[in-house]
């Protein structure tokens, strides 16, 4: 271990690597529900979901600690998941197993500009207001879908959308979220995944004893009848089951770049969070192996499209692990290997009705709008385009349009604002692909 990991180089020990590593754990298993929960939402199988994800999340995050050395843990990101099932497949109607195709590539792609340090071109170009905006936009996204799942929003001809009222599944969802919140608040360690199995209990009654929740979806309202009991093997019907060809027609080109510099963008701002956590950082300030961690973060991607599941990015919950003493690789090994035996819970596990991951969506998106107190609200030539990315994600119901608007608004007020040297080449190339989304 000492040899391996450099524990004492790195003021750490086994002790403090194990504790990191459950702690992360405990902060992101959410994700081995909300994941399925979300893409099922597409067509794609509850239990195959499932077993995609655990397998991503527990040897991506094994070769980010065994190749890259670095604490971070990966899973399929939120906000990627989000993109992939209303973005892509319920928006654009884009059948799932070309929207895994996309997946694929677009991690394809990101191996090669990791590999040939193409990336630091196009990190360096995307303005970091921008970034700042797009990483808070897709956390309103993900809470809107939240409201949406917990059935606390619904459609509205006279205003679009309104509140559902007070009924037996709102109440159990506002229980559900303020109780998740308060752990939260006291950091528990697991709170979203103790929030989401306390929601779940909370709705046995409902159709049974008082209420009815029918009116999300029948499928929800039966879930918690249809029990069938604790272990059942792996689902691994989604494996290879996408789209190659279709996936890299010019129609698709730009999803895969949506996928790209989403996962980019979130994957730049998780290695640098972490290593300023952690002190994990070279003489420049720099991250350290940051070009190792993408790789992996890249493989994660490309591994994610061919198991069936959108794609895996590091998470950001890793700091938690950090903040207990996780300092090196071990960290992550110690993280992935907690994921495996909850590929054979998808049974036990596809009881959590939407309502329970509900109140998860809400307060991941919470976490997400951090980054909204490092936009310059006052130099307003930053602001507008910042803002334009931040509210039209979640009000166009797409992560595409807001990254796009937010380039393009960002290019135009600055050149006739006379602030050429904002835009560079290689802004005015990204600028290109999203007039080609937007006309495609």
């Amino acid at each position: 271990m000492e040899k391996l990991f450099k524990l004492s180089a790195n003021n750490s020990s086994v002790k403090n690597e194990i504790i990191g590593g459950v702690t992360t754990f405990l902060a992101m298993m959410y994700i081995i529900v909300v994941n399925p929960a979300i893409l099922k939402e597409a067509g794609l199988p509850f239990g195959a979901v499932l077993t995609a994800t655990v397998l991503v999340s527990a040897f991506s995050s094994i070769a980010m600690g065994l190749y890259a050395k670095s604490p971070i843990a990966i899973a399929p990101g939120m906000g990627l998941n989000a993109f992939f099932t209303y973005g892509v497949v319920i928006g654009m109607k884009v059948p799932w197993e070309t929207a895994l195709g996309a997946v694929f590539w677009s991690g394809i792609v990101f191996i090669i500009l990791s590999v040939f340090n193409v990336r630091t071109h196009i990190v360096k170009a995307i303005p970091k207001q921008l970034r700042f905006a797009v990483a808070a936009g897709i956390g309103l996204f993900i809470t809107f879908i939240g409201l949406i799942n917990g059935g606390f929003i619904v459609d509205n001809p006279a205003t679009l959308i309104s509140f559902k009222g007070l009924n037996a599944v709102t109440v159990t969802f506002a229980a559900g979220l303020f109780l998740t919140a308060v752990l939260v608040v006291k950091r528990i360690k697991g709170a979203l995944i103790i929030g989401i199995a306390v929601t779940t209990l909370l709705c046995i009654p409902i159709g049974r004893f008082y209420g009815d929740g029918s009116w999300i979806s029948p499928v929800q309202s039966s879930m918690l009848v249809q029990y069938n009991g604790f272990f059942a093997s792996p689902d691994f019907s989604l494996l290879f089951k996408l789209d190659f060809i279709g996936s890299i027609k010019l129609a698709m080109w730009p999803v895969i770049f949506a996928f790209l510099f989403t996962d980019m963008f979130d994957s730049i701002s998780t290695f640098i969070g972490v290593a300023e956590a952690a002190d994990l950082l070279d003489k420049e300030g720099e991250p350290l192996h940051v070009k190792e961690c993408l790789i992996v973060d890249a493989a994660s991607t490309t591994v994610s499209g061919l198991l069936g599941t959108s794609a895996g990015t590091s998470y950001i919950e890793s700091a938690t692990g950090v903040e207990e003493g996780g300092r090196t690789g071990l960290t992550a090994v110690i993280t992935g290997l907690l994921f495996l035996p909850f590929m054979f819970l998808s049974p036990l596990l596809s009881v959590v009705p939407g309502v329970a991951t509900a109140t998860a969506l809400v307060l991941v998106g919470v976490f997400m709008m951090k980054p909204v107190s490092l936009i310059n609200w006052t130099k307003f030539d930053d602001a507008i385009p910042a803002f334009l990315a931040l509210v039209l994600i979640p009000l166009t119901y797409s992560i595409t349009q807001g990254i796009v608007w937010g380039f393009l608004s960002w290019t135009v007020i600055k050149l006739l604002t006379g602030k050429h040297k904002e835009v560079t080449p290689t802004l005015i190339v990204i600028d290109i692909l999203a007039v080609l989304a937007l006309v495609l």
